[in-house]
């Protein structure tokens, strides 16, 4: 059992496990050089290549886990909507209708073969990976995976995607997702992923109501589903723009870990959450464009705090961001985020 996977069982009695969400992206020289010889696509559908951009920054960095680089819109692409990159993602439809469902493919776990290039990839990255390293693989969350097939993005008011809720399409959309998304779970699963995040980066942009009554029955149903094809594989949940009481919803669903964003004081959500959940976060992305010294010094502000709370409180802490690495983001302040946290922490 390796760092991240003690700590994902809340038993860690050492240094906290870092990882951070698109360590492996375009902040990344590595990455960069790879973006000359493969279009996006190749990268994430070229097992080889996947496993050669998910290993550069567990190289250059020495992360304790890696995740498989991906996207999460491969679901949508499976199911019709097309799927290009120009440079960002681009659907060929959008769900704008109830009608629209009808242009959708059915299927469910047969569907999910044509994602078998993330297991592949995932194979590869286990064999590479050393021992003492974590693993994860990851999908969409059902509401996320509708926002963007409603919008085409998850930017903006999403007031489409909002009706959408209430008026069948994302009733009709779900039906049509559980099953081949928590087959795409379990292929990241049974191919080496110590977790599986489920990345809801849409959750904190409709009503807490909203997400009760429709998102939540959604997740928990794919997550049922998963456990049962998976029971021993944990599940880390990633919600933005959430708070305890969103939180508050998930005690009683299958999963094992949150991630929390930069809004939330992180020793409170440890103190409140941490009996519960193994806890992922939460530094804001943006300070790690700040000039180092300021850096450094917010970095302590919140690390010693936890470093001075009752070691109980963090032994399912996983210490990373509160969203992913922002592009642009200097090398160096990403170098000096880990050599403070094996300071403070102990190496």
């Amino acid at each position: 059992m390796n760092l991240f996977t003690q700590t994902l069982k809340k038993q860690n009695s050492s240094r906290p496990p870092v990882w951070l969400m698109r360590q492996a992206g375009r902040y990344h020289s590595h990455y960069q050089e790879l973006k000359k010889r493969y279009t996006f696509m190749e990268l994430c559908k070229k097992p080889e290549v996947a496993c050669e951009t998910t290993m550069g920054p567990i190289q250059d960095f020495d992360f304790d886990a890696a995740i498989l680089f991906s996207d999460l819109l491969f679901p949508l692409e499976v199911l019709g909507t097309g799927l290009r990159y120009d440079p960002g993602p681009k659907l060929d439809r959008h769900l704008e209708t109830v009608d629209d469902l009808k242009q959708l493919r059915t299927g469910g776990e047969s569907l999910a073969k044509e994602l078998q290039f993330q297991a592949d990839a995932m194979k590869l990255i286990r064999k590479a990976l050393p021992s003492d390293k974590g693993l994860l693989g990851f999908v969409g969350g059902p509401l996320t995976l509708f926002c963007y097939a409603v919008e085409g993005s998850h930017q903006g008011e999403l007031e489409s995607s909002r009706r959408g809720l209430k008026d069948g399409r994302f009733q009709g959309f779900v039906e049509l997702l559980t099953e081949l998304l928590a087959e795409n779970m379990a292929m990241q699963a049974r191919a080496g992923a110590d977790t599986i995040a489920v990345m809801d980066t849409c959750a904190g942009e409709v009503s807490i109501e909203d997400y009760h009554r429709y998102a939540l029955p959604a997740l928990h149903d794919v997550l049922r589903r998963f456990k049962e094809k998976c029971p021993q594989t944990p599940v880390t949940y990633y919600s933005k723009k959430t708070g305890p009481s969103h939180w508050e919803c998930l005690i009683d669903l299958p999963i094992e870990a949150i991630g929390v964003d930069w809004n939330h004081r992180l020793s409170d959500v440890l103190y409140r959450f941490s009996d519960r959940f193994a806890i992922q976060g939460n530094i804001d992305p943006n300070w790690l464009f700040l000039p180092s010294d300021e850096l450094e010094s917010r970095l302590r502000e919140v690390w010693n705090e936890v470093a001075a709370m009752d070691p109980i409180y963090r032994r399912g802490w996983i210490c990373g961001l509160g969203h992913g690495v922002l592009p642009g983001t200097p090398e160096n302040n990403v170098r000096l985020f880990l050599k403070l946290q094996k300071e403070i922490f102990g190496s």
